[in-house]
C-alpha cells in the first residue's frame, strides 16, 4: 500500500530543497554598492544574501537574524548574515497584493523564552476577498540541522476583515517598558481611520501576551476599542522608539504628503479628515493645518517617498547617525536620514539626506554591533550592509 504524504514530510522537503539552493542562489554575491546622497555624500555598502519579496528582518542576541518573504518563507541567517535555513512550522500564508507574511519581531527576553512575533494576512474561511492582518506569538528553536516554530499563539487580529488586499500594515516594536505595538492601515476604505470600533487605522497599544493594558487611553469600551493607542492613520508601515523613549511611526500619505509623526498617547492624526495629500482622484484634502484639533506630522513629504520601514539609530558604529532615523523609500528609490531636534514641546524634524542607487528600500535594521542594513524591494531583493562613513 502506498504511504500516504504528511503535510510534515511536505514541509520538511521543501525545506530541504530551498536551503540546498541557498549557495546557488548566492553565488554572486557579494557584491559593492555604491550609495550617491543627495548633498554628494558616498556610501559604501556590500549585497551579502538575496531574497525573493523580503518584508522584515530581526536580529537574534546572538548575531543570528531572521528575514520574512511576503510568500510566506521565514529565514533564519547565520551571524555573516548569509541563508542557514528556512524556519519549518511557520503559518500558511497566501500572498496577495500588499499582503502576505509581514513583519517578524524578537521578544527583549529571548535568550531565556526564545519567543518571537510575526505578523500576517489571514482571509476569511467563510468568505476568501475578505482578509486582515492578524499577529502570532511562537517559540523560536534553533538546531544544527533546521530552525522551527512552536507554540504558535494568535495574540491579535485587524477588526474587521475586510475585502481588497491593501493598506493592511502590521509593522510592531516592544517599547522599552514592554509593551507591544502595533501598526494597523486604514485597507485603503479611509473611515475606518476615525470609527473607535474597528482596529483599522490606528496604532495599538497590547501587553507583550496580547491582553489589553488597563491605562489604554480608551480601555473599558470594549474588546476592539480599548487596544487603540492612537486613530487617524492611513498606512503606517515604520515604527521605532527613541533613545528617550519616544514613538515614532511614518505613514504612507494618499497623493504625497507622506509623514512622520511622534505617537502621543489618544491623539488624533487626522486621516481621512485632513492630510498634507490629496485623493488620487485629484480630490483636495484639507491640510492639518485647517484642522488644529488634529496632530500635524513633525516632518511631510511632497513629493512622496512612499516610506516603508524604519529604525532610528543607538548605536556607535556611524557615530555620526547616532539618533538619526532611518526610513525605507520604494517608489523614491532611496534611503532617506532625518534628523530629530526638541526646543521645548516643540519638535524639529528634517531630513539630512537621501541615499539612492536606483533600487526601492523595503527594509531597514540594526544590529547589536552598530551594523546598519537595508533589504532592497521586490524579486531578488538585496540584503546590504552599510559600511562605516566616518
Amino acid at each position: 500500500m502506498r504511504k500516504r504524504i504528511t503535510r510534515q514530510k511536505i514541509t520538511l522537503l521543501i525545506t530541504m530543497l530551498a536551503t540546498s539552493f541557498v549557495a546557488l542562489a548566492q553565488s554572486d554575491l557579494p557584491v559593492k554598492v555604491e550609495m550617491k546622497g543627495s548633498k554628494g555624500t558616498i556610501i559604501g555598502g556590500e549585497a551579502i544574501a538575496s531574497f525573493n519579496n523580503p518584508w522584515a528582518m530581526a536580529f537574534l542576541p546572538d548575531g543570528h537574524s531572521l528575514v520574512t518573504e511576503k510568500a510566506g518563507t521565514l529565514w533564519l541567517l547565520d551571524k555573516s548574515q548569509q541563508k542557514r535555513f528556512a524556519v519549518t512550522g511557520t503559518p500558511d500564508v497566501t500572498a496577495r497584493g500588499q499582503g502576505g507574511l509581514g513583519d517578524v519581531i524578537v521578544h527583549p527576553d529571548f535568550k531565556t523564552n526564545s519567543t518571537i512575533y510575526i505578523s500576517y494576512i489571514e482571509r476569511d474561511p467563510k468568505d476568501d476577498a475578505y482578509s486582515g492582518a492578524v499577529i502570532e506569538r511562537a517559540t523560536l528553536t534553533i538546531s544544527d540541522s533546521g530552525a522551527n516554530l512552536s507554540d504558535r499563539e494568535l495574540i491579535w487580529h485587524q477588526s474587521p476583515k475586510v475585502t481588497g488586499n491593501g493598506h493592511y500594515s502590521h509593522r510592531m516594536v516592544i517599547s522599552p517598558d514592554g509593551y507591544l505595538f502595533i501598526t494597523s492601515g486604514d485597507r485603503q476604505k479611509f473611515t475606518p481611520a476615525q470609527n473607535m470600533a474597528m482596529n483599522l487605522g490606528k496604532i495599538l497599544r497590547l501587553n507583550a501576551d496580547g491582553s489589553v493594558p488597563q491605562d489604554n487611553p480608551f480601555y473599558g469600551n470594549g474588546s476592539v476599542t480599548e487596544q487603540i493607542w492612537t486613530l487617524g492613520h492611513r498606512n503606517p508601515l515604520g515604527i521605532d522608539f527613541d533613545e528617550e523613549g519616544n514613538l515614532w511611526s511614518h505613514e504612507m500619505g494618499p497623493r504625497h504628503g507622506d509623514e512622520l509623526n511622534i505617537v502621543e498617547k489618544a491623539r488624533n492624526y487626522g486621516y481621512p479628515i485632513v492630510s498634507q495629500g490629496d485623493h488620487y482622484s485629484g480630490v483636495k484634502i484639507p491640510n492639518h493645518e485647517e484642522f488644529p484639533i488634529y496632530k500635524a506630522p513633525e516632518n511631510a513629504w511632497v513629493p512622496a517617498i512612499s516610506p516603508a520601514g524604519f529604525i532610528i539609530y543607538k548605536g556607535d558604529l556611524h557615530k555620526d547617525w547616532k539618533g538619526n532615523g532611518f526610513i525605507g523609500g520604494l517608489s523614491s528609490e532611496a534611503l532617506v536620514r532625518v534628523t530629530f531636534s526638541q526646543d521645548g514641546q516643540k519638535w524639529s524634524v528634517e531630513e539630512a539626506e537621501r541615499y539612492e542607487w536606483g533600487k526601492r528600500v523595503r527594509e531597514v535594521e540594526q544590529d547589536d554591533m552598530g551594523n546598519i542594513y537595508v533589504l532592497e524591494d521586490k524579486e531578488g531583493g538585496r540584503l546590504i550592509k552599510l559600511q562605516p562613513n566616518n
